[in-house]
């Protein structure tokens, strides 16, 4: 496997991962645009990193963004 099909891979997992957790929180109008925003951005690194022209680094931004959002809900 190289190193293409293997970040592919985690970042897909990544955002399986992220999904299933927002899932499990009840409903609250204080989290609901964090976590919409959340699941946006940890689907957008999945589909910018199966595409070719996209640039690792803008992958890299997106799950910086659902990193800094999921922190956000932790405080």
């Amino acid at each position: 496997m190289d190193f293409n099909q293997i970040f592919r891979e985690k970042t897909k997992n990544f955002s399986i991962t992220v999904i299933r957790n927002l899932s499990s929180l009840a409903f609250s109008d204080d989290i609901y645009i964090t976590r919409k925003q959340i699941i946006r951005s940890a689907t957008s690194a999945v589909s910018r990193a199966r595409s070719e022209k996209e640039k690792f680094v803008f992958v890299v931004e997106e799950i910086d963004e659902t990193q800094l959002c999921l922190k956000s809900l932790k405080n």
